[in-house]
């Protein structure tokens, strides 16, 4: 890896047509069960979880279909089915603690910021669909890809990223050695939000960095994570031109999700925020032919 003030050469090469994406929506939701006669504390505990995951479906689904209007209604249709069959993280216990109610005796309050994620298979499906790709009105969905399919070494490339609705993001590129680097937002272009339905190149503007194909060779990846509502915080040390990650990869889907919730119009007063999670893999290119 060679880095100058002026211009970083990141180790890249040619696009290997393979793309990783997941959807899911960010919530918070509260759940509440009192012992009884029939429940240990540890029950109680257990049904005031599972009322809260409960909840976090009912919200998202609630919310999917006031947002969602896609115009293909058997396409509307598969995706609130498959957000009424979604499965519910954790990604953060917020409150949680016991209270005496004088009627109900013992009970347990919890309140999570939880991740609603769709049935898998059937986002799949809906992905493929161009109408959901750039319909607004569909979840967010952001492409990430490359300006030719191969490289050879001493080749400079472009990345594109294109959201179906405004968005805010990160982009990350890995190497071969495990090693990440935040490209957008970086020093000197640090808005991280981005219009719906635009094509934004990676790099270009402002950007003080250039990506060229050099050894040592290898197995590559572009990260996106994005959101309708402004991502969570990762650990980056400023590099000139780009930003190194510090925090640890496997951290950084947690940590972006933490994602700073505001209500959406026509949510019925929930908080919820879309988050898309996207790769493109990469490998290392020989010599020109």
């Amino acid at each position: 890896m060679k880095i100058y003030f002026l211009s970083l050469f990141i180790i890249f090469a040619f696009f290997v047509n393979t793309a990783h994406s997941a959807q899911s929506t960010i919530t918070e939701s509260e759940g509440y069960a009192c012992m009884g006669e029939d429940k240990s504390r540890k029950q109680t505990e257990q049904a005031a979880m599972a009322d809260a995951k409960r909840k976090a479906i009912e919200q998202i689904s609630t919310y999917i279909k006031s947002e969602t209007h896609v115009k293909d209604f058997e396409l509307e249709k598969d995706l609130v089915s498959a957000y009424a069959n979604a499965t519910v993280r954790i990604i953060q216990e917020m409150e949680k603690g016991w209270y005496k109610d004088q009627s109900l005796g013992d009970c347990f309050k919890i309140k999570i910021k939880a991740e609603v994620v769709p049935d898998e298979k059937a986002m799949d499906m809906l992905s493929k669909s161009k109408q959901t790709t750039d319909d607004p009105s569909a979840p967010l969905q952001v492409r990430v890809w490359t300006d030719k399919k191969e490289y050879a070494s001493g080749d400079k490339i472009k990345i594109y990223i294109k959201g179906n609705k405004p968005f805010y993001a990160i982009v990350l590129y890995r190497d071969v050695k495990g090693e990440l680097l935040q490209l957008l937002p970086n020093p000197y272009r640090k808005d991280n939000y981005f219009n719906g339905g635009v094509i934004y190149e990676i790099p270009s503007g402002n950007d003080r960095f250039e990506l060229e194909v050099s050894p040592p060779f290898g197995e590559e990846n572009v990260f996106v994570y994005a959101s309708t509502s402004m991502l969570g915080d990762i650990n980056v040390e400023d590099m000139g031109g780009v930003y190194q990650v510090k925090t640890r990869h496997v951290d950084i889907g947690d940590r972006t999700r933490g994602v700073k919730l505001k209500e959406k119009s026509g949510s019925k007063g929930s908080l919820a925020s879309e988050f898309f999670e996207g790769r493109t893999t990469l490998k290392t290119g020989g010599h020109k032919k």
